[in-house]
């Protein structure tokens, strides 16, 4: 679907909630081979990062003999969400340390941030195994290398082709090496690729750039409340995984 033709929040889900309208085209469109997925959102709760650097703020809020409440730390996580823009180390920081601290603050949150069993959505596994053998399917995701240890200890490694991971691939969404080093070892043009992620700034944005679709997962660090500009960037937009293997056969259908 292009871009130019989408009108923003016409349609609603099953539970009522306003997705946007996608229109169908007569002439068919470009097959999608390769799925790609981010891991914070879509696959693991953001939770599990929104917990760590909570607590790694608050440790060195402490060594200054200052407190923060959770209340006006979830504030300032919150409407990093809504603006789906600039960095949440760098605003929680600011707010509750200082500039100069976020480095800090990013090393001593790396230091809690792990996925626990518990943190699976529960719809991961059954989409990926409806997916499975349609698609090739690629992690595309800034996390830590550690992170794939997660991945296979609940099981999603074993749909797993292609492994974009920021510390070892060297970049991180938005920057178009992530997406291309995807591609590159898939053998897929960004044209028969799509996406999947939570977040606008990094994941729709950052694969529209590179020129493949996206599937926009809101929830986690989607937008606390979605506004019908928001809803207007990526090219289809779902509320759970469950709800992936229809987009994808829509977005083939749009363009």
């Amino acid at each position: 679907m292009g871009r130019d033709t989408k009108v923003p929040v016409a349609d609603h889900d099953r539970e009522g909630r306003d997705v946007p309208h996608q229109p169908r085209s007569e002439s068919g469109a470009d097959r999608i081979e390769l799925v790609l997925l981010d891991v914070g959102g879509p696959i693991y709760d953001d939770k599990a990062y929104r917990d760590a650097l909570l607590r790694a703020a608050r440790e060195l809020a402490a060594e200054d003999g200052r407190s923060i409440e959770e209340a006006e730390f979830q504030q300032v996580y919150d409407e990093r969400r809504q603006t789906q823009g600039g960095s949440l180390r760098t605003a929680v920081a600011e707010r509750f340390l200082t500039a100069q601290d976020r480095q800090r603050l990013s090393d001593r949150a790396e230091r809690y941030w792990e996925y626990p069993p518990s943190a699976l959505h529960p719809d991961v596994l059954p989409t990926l195994r409806q997916l499975a053998g349609r698609y090739k399917l690629a992690v595309v995701a800034n996390q830590r290398a550690v992170v794939v240890d997660a991945l296979r200890r609940d099981g999603v490694a074993d749909f797993i082709d292609i492994w974009a991971v920021s510390e070892v691939v060297g970049a991180e969404k938005p920057d178009p090496r992530i997406f291309q080093h995807a591609l590159r070892e898939a053998g897929v043009e960004p044209k028969h690729a799509a996406h999947v992620g939570n977040r606008l700034d990094t994941d729709v944005r950052g694969a529209h750039r590179v020129g493949l679709r996206t599937v926009w997962v809101v929830r986690g660090e989607a937008p606390p409340e979605p506004t019908p500009e928001q809803f207007a960037e990526p090219d289809v937009a779902v509320y759970s995984l469950a709800e992936l293997p229809d987009a994808l056969e829509r977005l083939q259908e749009a363009r």
